[in-house]
């Protein structure tokens, strides 16, 4: 059986690294960024403006008018008709549902739980963790000061909050909305790799029978 994970991930928890290292121990691929370049591929869109566009809903009236007088791969009149922001984020939608049916993968972030909500195979994992742990983090990551971090780290929840509730019909982090709401901060990065290797195994068996 092909088991497609996604994870959904506050900044800062870890969910890239914990997704890569879960990807690395089932030998199957993992999809962040690669997606986009993806999604650029089939769909006809540049990939700088799918990166412009990653996990950001935009409002800017005027961006998608400037935007939408090029014209990409879709010509349906209801797809020309749409916004920019829109239309990106239907090319990874697309994207998204044809590699779950291509292959086990773990994907993380954009809306993939909900493109692949019809899915059996698919097993949908969100990741938090304590604030203090996650700043950490991003100081680390960034060598940026504890102030800096505490702002990047409000302002890109609320990026993905927002993206993830304007495209979905789910509230982003809401344990009802995942199989799984995991907290890394707990166990650790490593620790609760191997408690998801655990579960993910076990989710395997119970879809065999």
């Amino acid at each position: 059986m092909n088991t497609i994970i996604t994870i959904g991930r506050q900044f800062g928890s870890g969910g890239h690294e914990i997704g890569e290292k879960l990807a690395n121990h089932f030998g199957i691929q993992y999809f962040d960024k690669k997606l986009l370049s993806r999604a650029a591929k089939e769909s006809g869109f540049c990939e700088e403006m799918l990166k412009n566009h990653d996990e950001r809903p935009t409002n800017s009236f005027l961006y998608n008018l400037v935007m939408d007088t090029y014209t990409f791969g879709y010509n349906s009149s209801a797809f020309v008709d749409m916004p920019i922001s829109h239309k990106v984020f239907m090319a990874q939608f697309d994207t998204i549902k044809k590699i779950a049916e291509e292959e086990a993968c773990v994907i993380v972030g954009r809306c993939a739980d909900y493109a692949l909500q019809e899915y059996k195979n698919s097993l949908h994992i969100f990741i938090h963790a304590a604030e203090d742990f996650k700043i950490k983090r991003i100081m680390d990551t960034f060598n940026i000061s504890e102030d800096e971090a505490r702002d990047m780290m409000i302002k890109k929840d609320k990026q993905r909050q927002s993206y993830y509730n304007y495209y979905s019909t789910k509230k982003w982090g809401r344990s009802d909305s995942y199989d799984l709401s995991i907290s890394s901060s707990v166990l650790g990065i490593d620790g609760t790799v191997d408690m998801l290797i655990q579960y993910i195994e076990n989710f395997e068996k119970k879809n065999k029978k």
